[in-house]
């Protein structure tokens, strides 16, 4: 009898021990629900794939979405004689960055980093073959950002030789190569692999 009793008081303190701590005790399993989704990162057919249409042409931007460069498929307005001229090819891509997203793709999370004030100059008379002046010197900018702009011009006529993109500013500094990799496109707030200070006269 001595020892029910004492089975029972210890039964009862381990209840008020438990509510104490703020613990539910139950014996029905309880369903949290499902873990918290992550955006989709994709448009699921809300908006057409980028067609090639008189005046318009088909271009991959890399936006934002889950703290990861995503590429988006677009058209751009660029008269016939943009083919092959990468200044005219990079201000068209770096609108498209500076433009907000679509409200489909608002909603499937991208966002861009990319800010205005920033325009496309022409390359200087000694800058290396490729090279794209920006109205801000490139580091500068804030890493995503940056990743945006030279993955988006990696892939088009934008970039140099070998794929790298040849960025400058509006001083004096020498311009810089910077490559693009998978590793950029996971984590774009890394600072980016670059190539340079690049010399020598090659012009666009």
């Amino acid at each position: 009898m001595r020892r029910a009793g004492a089975a029972l008081a210890g039964a009862a303190l381990t209840a008020a021990v438990a509510t104490g701590c703020g613990i539910r005790t139950t014996s029905v399993p309880v369903d949290a629900g499902e873990a918290p989704s992550r955006m989709p990162c994709s448009l699921g057919g809300k908006e057409t794939a980028a067609q090639a249409q008189p005046g318009l042409l088909p271009v991959r931007v890399y936006l934002l979405c889950a703290s990861a460069l995503v590429a988006v498929d677009r058209t751009v307005p660029l008269p016939e004689k943009a083919a092959g001229d990468r200044g005219l090819i990079a201000g068209a891509l770096l609108n498209e960055l500076l433009a907000d997203p679509s409200a489909a793709e608002r909603e499937a999370g991208f966002v861009t980093n990319l800010r205005s004030p920033l325009s496309v100059r022409p390359a200087r008379e000694k800058d290396p073959r490729g090279t794209l002046r920006l109205s801000r010197q490139p580091e500068d900018l804030p890493p995503a950002a940056l990743a945006q702009l030279v993955c988006t011009f990696a892939e088009s006529e934008a970039a140099a030789d070998g794929g790298t993109v040849v960025l400058g500013g509006p001083g004096d500094y020498a311009p810089r190569g910077y490559r693009c990799t998978d590793a950029a496109k996971e984590r774009p707030e890394t600072v980016l692999p670059t190539v340079g200070p690049l010399g020598g006269a090659g012009g666009a």
